[in-house]
């Protein structure tokens, strides 16, 4: 992931486990590279697990600066937060060493957010997303909970970063016109998800079930390739889904589009023949932007 194209007077909220690796890491890197230009504008909340959190008593205090080691025990199962991240969320749950207890507040900490509106005149909500990168079998857990939700929430899965990623973007090009799969697919997905997650027999058709639901909304999901000479960078594949993944009115789409610095996608995807425009409205953008 790259900060490099990031729109400049774009505010943005990113919602995340904020531990040193995966998705996280890449997120605190990109803001690291760009922190000058964007760091206030972005508001990176970690919302992890305390229980799988290393050096928990580093952390322990009320209205306090706390130093907190990074460093990890390359034998420990436990994992570091990642320093990039402007703000953290700790989900105790009276566990140790589990991850995934903080899904639930994530989720609806995300749908609150998503009903704010972002500019009085207009009647859009904040703009939600959800980016697979890597991940778990709770990741396509998760998936399912964003196309299925009401209105869904268009995903974008990175396609190459291995895992739960890699067995959606699989699954999703191999089911494009089929709706029932046969029997040597179904077969082949199944032992992707026992081997990739070393699952047994029944859990491993629990995710499958999962999967399949998650590809009866295949129009709310994105496969982003960063390998293919053809994908355009991940920004517009993030903005295209939100356009076609809601039920933003065309004003709305355009109020986001440029907001992202995006003229190209409002040419090519909104500002198109047949879309009659108020000029009222163009004068609201000017006003705005």
């Amino acid at each position: 992931m790259s900060s490099k194209n990031l729109p400049h007077n774009l505010s943005f909220f990113w919602f995340g486990k904020s531990w040193e690796g995966g998705v996280s890491k890449h997120v605190g890197d990109a803001l690291k590279a760009h922190a000058s230009q964007h760091l206030r504008k972005i508001c990176a909340i970690g919302i992890p697990t305390w229980g799988v959190i290393e050096n928990q008593k580093d952390l322990i205090g009320k209205d306090a600066v706390c130093l907190y080691q990074t460093l990890v025990n390359p034998l420990s199962k436990l994992t570091t937060l990642n320093s990039m991240h402007s703000h953290f969320i700790m989900v105790d749950d009276g566990t140790a060493g589990k991850y995934e207890s903080d899904m639930k507040l994530r989720r609806n900490l995300e749908e609150y957010i998503s009903l704010q509106k972002i500019h009085t005149r207009m009647g859009q909500g904040v703009p939600v997303v959800g980016l697979v990168v890597e991940g778990g079998p709770n990741v396509i857990l998760m998936v399912w909970e964003y196309v299925r939700s009401t209105p869904a929430i268009p995903v974008v899965v990175c396609e190459g970063t291995g895992r739960a990623a890699d067995i959606l973007a699989f699954t999703h090009k191999h089911t494009a016109d089929k709706r029932e799969i046969c029997t040597q697919l179904r077969d082949e997905i199944l032992q992707m998800i026992q081997k990739t997650f070393s699952l047994g027999h029944r859990q491993a058709n629990h995710v499958l079930l999962i999967l399949m639901e998650c590809m009866e909304c295949r129009d709310s999901i994105t496969i982003f390739d960063a390998d293919s000479e053809e994908q355009q960078d991940i920004d517009i594949a993030i903005l295209t889904a939100l356009l076609k993944g809601t039920n933003m009115s065309a004003s709305d789409q355009l109020s986001l589009a440029l907001t992202w610095n995006r003229v190209d996608i409002a040419k090519k995807h909104i500002l198109v023949y047949g879309q009659h425009w108020k000029v009222c409205i163009f004068k609201m953008y000017l006003y705005i932007v």
